[in-house]
């Protein structure tokens, strides 16, 4: 995005659901993101059921962000299923293989960073 990513965001422990998906990914990515972008801002996910709960709706509509219609687990549609794809090779291709949550979460966050 604008020629840059955000940090690789990791929930921390525990199930998500609307209230964490509003609260750790709308308000601080996705509200300040489309700022930047205005009014041109199409808001893109993966359909997923914490994405569709009726918490985010009402964020994306108070926010006056407009969601992109598609299908539901569309990989050649939504660029960011190719980038999971590369971080599960990349994980996979690793000498010494993450055995902890903590190793992973760091392996992660080294191969996020990492990626051109």
């Amino acid at each position: 995005m604008l020629g840059s990513r955000t940090d690789l965001h990791i929930f921390d422990a525990g199930s998500v659901n609307g209230t964490r998906y509003c609260n750790e990914i709308l308000l601080p990515y996705v509200r300040l993101f489309r700022g930047a972008m205005g009014l041109q801002f199409l808001f893109m996910d993966d359909n997923a059921p914490y994405h569709r709960t009726v918490a985010a709706e009402q964020l994306l509509e108070s926010e006056d962000i407009e969601r992109m219609d598609w299908l539901a687990r569309s990989p050649d549609l939504n660029p960011i299923e190719h980038v999971w794809d590369f971080l599960g090779r990349r994980l996979a291709a690793r000498t010494l293989q993450p055995v902890t949550i903590r190793e992973l979460r760091l392996a992660l966050q080294d191969e996020w960073a990492a990626m051109p």
